[in-house]
């Protein structure tokens, strides 16, 4: 059982979202690439919550998160109006990747999978570098949180 009132319960960050009119086609069905918006915004409240946001990473290290490679699986739709919940876990962490899973749901129902790798490169060229400590730390606790084995990012 988790605690709902802790947005970070067993390594799973959850981020509530509600569907707009914007989010959606002109069939009331939200438009496939706004899943993605939904996913980051959850990654970005996930970093957040451990205390560890983007601009942190930015001014301190000169880091950045990039996204690599995503995949989504789309298992049903979501509609206006609809309340969803994000879940975002960690799976690995590598030297300067982390893999991350994002559920999209509907109170138990599973909307989509979203499989992301994020790589830490440094602002000014552009090029990959080893994850700073503190987020590497923090996802690293998220993922042994969740009870997954780490190894290198895919």
């Amino acid at each position: 059982m988790t605690d709902d009132s802790d947005p970070m319960a067993c390594g799973i960050h959850r981020f509530p979202v509600r569907v707009y009119f914007e989010d959606t086609d002109a069939g009331g069905i939200v438009y496939h690439a706004n899943y993605l918006r939904f996913a980051e915004r959850a990654r970005t409240e996930a970093l957040r919550a451990m205390g560890l946001p983007h601009s942190e990473m930015m001014l301190r290290h000169g880091m950045i998160f990039v996204v690599r490679r995503v995949e989504l699986d789309y298992q049903r739709p979501a509609r206006l109006d609809d309340s969803l919940v994000i879940e975002t876990s960690a799976l690995s962490v590598g030297g300067a990747s982390a893999r991350l899973q994002q559920r999209v749901a509907r109170g138990s129902e599973t909307l989509a999978i979203v499989d992301v790798t994020l790589v830490s490169v440094r602002e000014e060229t552009g090029r990959p570098e080893r994850i700073p400590p503190p987020w590497r730390d923090g996802l690293t606790a998220m993922a042994q949180a969740r009870g997954d084995t780490l190894g290198a990012g895919r």
